[in-house]
């Protein structure tokens, strides 16, 4: 069975309390660094000044600055779920199945634009976690598909659901097409709304 995105310290070997403190305070900055700057502004030789600490810890770290790029987006992935999954209505619980599927659309569509340099950056690092990630989003939406009444197989029409919001296309989209990205958000739930009217009418007949 898939799970959610594992936290870091479940990724790795066991850390003093002290390193975990460290490293948490270290991605913190580079979040940081890279909301004032973007990812060309991180470097480990950048971070390392900015924390205070020697180049070598940074590497001792993280391994390479690819390596670095992989948990800023792996802690940006936690933040995010974690807002989907205790958050505010209607992205968090509380909220209709319908509101929460919009909601999570647009919320993770806007995400993956804001972090669309990151993820680039963060090159064949992101292996682990762009499964673990793709795992808990095909989830959550196979889950409120089924709260809606949803017949067929709902992991892969939570797929075809998320196939949209992933960088390629959206960058493609707004980037080099420059379509605004309201009629983007306004397509995706269009899309949903289809995907959820067909299928539903499909398990009452």
């Amino acid at each position: 069975m898939t799970r959610p995105l594992l936290p870091l310290a479940d990724a790795a070997p066991a850390e003093r309390a002290d390193a975990a403190r460290n490293r948490e305070a270290l991605l913190r900055e580079a979040v940081r660094m890279v909301a004032e700057g973007g990812t060309s502004s991180l470097t480990m030789e950048c971070l390392a000044h900015r924390a205070g600490v020697g180049k070598g810890t940074v590497f001792r770290r993280f391994g390479s600055r690819e390596g670095l790029m992989a948990q800023v987006l792996d802690l940006s992935e936690r933040d995010w779920q974690a807002s989907v999954l205790g958050g505010e209505p209607p992205l968090g619980p509380g909220a209709p199945p319908w509101e929460r599927l919009v909601a999570f659309g647009e919320s993770r569509l806007r995400t993956t634009l804001l972090h669309a340099d990151l993820i680039r950056a963060a090159g064949d690092a992101t292996g682990s976690r762009s499964v673990a990630a793709s795992s808990f989003m095909a989830l959550h939406v196979g889950h409120l598909l089924g709260e809606l009444g949803v017949a067929g197989d709902l992991p892969l029409l939570a797929t075809a659901l998320l196939a949209p919001l992933e960088v390629p296309v959206l960058v493609q989209q707004v980037d080099r097409e420059h379509l605004p990205v309201e009629r983007v958000v306004a397509a995706w739930v269009d899309l949903a709304g289809r995907v959820v009217s067909a299928r539903a009418d499909a398990g009452r007949r």
